[in-house]
């Protein structure tokens, strides 16, 4: 602990590693993809048939995103994420008793919402309750849980599946995430009580109240931040992003596997590219305490779209571990330098709200990019026009970010 900021220390840093901890059951929408050659090959389903359920799963992570911002800020973060670890774990195991396919869709919906409840809108909206100066190493550390969870998770579901099967990998790894995560999100998880974390700018809270709300009176609420270009801009470059993001991850394994790797080897390549986060969420956070959010993020979009043309000299020397490490490491650095570039455009008042209404893009971007994907092979039998898409929609994205401003200065300024 000696080796982190000032700010990183105490409660703060129980809070951070409880975040992180609770991060981690994002991991478990990596197991689908692990899963699912084996699942598909009991069932006989169509690739389309699988990856529509990323769809049903992204349309309620994307509206229920501003419900959990919402929720976050009335209540407080650890009931949202108690309750949703809750659901996760429950859910999760059930996946390992289906039967058909409209069972499969049926849980989909409810472990949608689960992942929002542990996801970056709610650990977005109490980590600044508690740090400051070295927000953007606090939110790397925080975010690098999702990794970690999608590393271990991918893993030990492979594992389990090669000694049992697909359902024993659902059931055991639903329970452990009750048993490891659940404490965490009951006992560390929360918001700064009177004289804890970082001192409030304007009105005081009330007497004993948390306190939930930092900032500036000039910092502009969900209502005015919806009507600057930045939050569209924002908003466009996240559908972009998810598009590209849940489109792969849906369908990295297929893909090598069609490519003649085996099952064993595609997984570990697929899990190393989530383990990139590990490094590059700590890595780039503390970056972009140092540089512009606004040169970050053109960079992360930049790369991350230069990688998915990667794919289409896979079969090239050198080029696979190379697309891991482009993808691995841009995708993951997403999630911290998004928070970051909404506290820039509009403040960290409302940022929970603003930033989980900008998520709304999961639905339409994380739902379409893996059924078009999935669309794109089962009539031509090749990933390619997909994946040129994937690097052609960032790249556009990349040049709409040129657009980004402070809006919050703007907004506030005097009209002549």
């Amino acid at each position: 602990m000696s080796m982190l900021p000032g700010d990183i220390r105490g409660r703060a840093f129980w809070v951070v590693f409880g975040c992180l901890v609770v991060q981690m059951g994002l991991g478990y929408g990596y197991v689908f993809a692990t899963l699912a050659v084996d699942v598909i090959g009991e069932f006989g389903w169509s690739r389309t048939q699988w990856s529509s359920r990323a769809g049903i799963q992204m349309f309620v992570t994307a509206f229920a995103s501003p419900l959990v911002g919402t929720l976050c800020v009335r209540w407080g973060a650890r009931a949202v994420v108690t309750v949703s670890v809750i659901l996760l774990g429950v859910i999760f195991s059930l996946y390992g008793a289906i039967e058909s396919l409209w069972q499969f869709y049926m849980l989909t919906p409810v472990f949608g919402l689960a992942l929002t409840g542990v996801g970056d809108v709610a650990v977005a909206g109490v980590v600044p309750h508690w740090v400051a100066r070295s927000r953007g190493l606090a939110l790397g550390i925080v975010y690098t849980g999702a990794n970690l969870g999608g590393f271990a998770l991918t893993r030990i579901a492979a594992a389990i599946a090669d000694a049992t099967s697909w359902r024993m990998a659902f059931a055991a790894l639903g329970i452990a995430g009750l048993v490891v995560i659940l404490p965490f999100a009951l006992f560390a998880v929360r918001e700064p009580r009177s004289g804890e974390g970082v001192a409030l700018s304007g009105a005081a809270p009330d007497e004993g109240a948390p306190r939930r709300s930092i900032g500036t009176d000039s910092d502009l609420n969900l209502a005015e931040a919806m009507r600057t270009r930045s939050f569209w801009i924002l908003s466009f470059a996240l559908f972009s992003c998810f598009f590209y993001f849940v489109g792969m991850i849906d369908h990295m394994v297929l893909f090598l596997t069609d490519e003649g790797f085996s099952l064993t080897d595609a997984a570990k390549y697929f899990s190393w590219s989530i383990a990139m986060g590990l490094g590059s969420k700590i890595g780039f956070g503390f970056i972009a305490d140092r540089i512009s959010h606004r040169a970050a993020i053109l960079l992360n979009t930049g790369v991350y779209a230069l990688a998915a043309l990667l794919t289409l000299a896979i079969d090239r020397p050198f080029v696979l571990p190379v697309f891991i490490i482009a993808y691995g490491f841009t995708a993951a650095a997403r999630d911290v330098i998004y928070p970051l570039v909404v506290a820039d455009c509009f403040g960290v008042r409302y940022l929970a709200q603003i930033y989980g209404m900008m998520t709304v893009m999961l639905w339409p971007g994380g739902a379409l990019g893996p059924l078009f994907a999935a669309w794109i092979h089962d009539n031509l039998g090749s990933y390619d026009i997909a994946f040129s898409t994937f690097a052609g929609l960032n790249a556009l994205a990349c040049v709409a970010l040129l657009g980004l401003r402070r809006e919050k200065a703007e907004w506030r300024a005097p009209r002549r």
